[in-house]
């Protein structure tokens, strides 16, 4: 299903991707100057900031829980997450985010390389709904210097994903 110039390595998220039948293209971008963040990744892309989502994961307290749970949101690159517009989406009492050092052991996934697709164990997940806006959008593929472009739509099924709005879009 991925198209690009040279041979890219399947990634669980491509392969999640390919389980489903659902098309999507797969970008490698250079790693070599140490910027992974979401902005220079959008510009090594050359994309709309707007159009390259970021994969955050976060701990959510259920509203008279003392569980917590590990929750997903994808947003605009260029955007910072509302705490309090991510904990009513997932019907939270609050919502932070997940420390670094317990990314990869919960997700499988390094900070800079996670994507919403593939992880360890599927988790709740939320899209910020300006994704809608564009026909393709990009999420990280899975490791640092890969991207999968895919209709928004496509992320939201595959990733059993509900839309959100994060209403302040503060920017980063």
């Amino acid at each position: 299903m991925a198209k690009s110039a040279h041979h890219i390595a399947k990634t669980n998220a491509m392969r999640s991707l390919d389980r489903l039948g659902i098309a999507y293209d797969a970008h490698s971008y250079d790693t070599s100057d140490g910027a992974i963040d979401g902005l220079s990744v959008a510009h090594k892309s050359r994309r709309d900031p707007g159009q390259v989502f970021k994969t955050l994961v976060c701990r959510g307290l259920p509203h008279g829980g003392s569980q917590a749970a590990l929750l997903v949101f994808c947003i605009p690159v260029s955007q910072s997450l509302d705490l309090k517009a991510a904990a009513h989406a997932a019907g939270a009492k609050n919502v932070a985010m997940l420390p670094q050092r317990e990314l990869l052991p919960r997700t499988g996934y390094r900070h800079g390389g996670c994507s919403p697709l593939g992880m360890k164990k599927s988790l709740p997940t939320w899209i910020e709904e300006s994704a809608q806006l564009y026909d393709t959008i990009l999420v990280s593929g899975g490791q640092i210097g890969l991207q999968i472009e895919l209709a928004p739509t496509d992320l939201l099924r595959a990733s059993k994903a509900h839309w959100f709005c994060n209403p302040h879009k503060i920017p980063v």
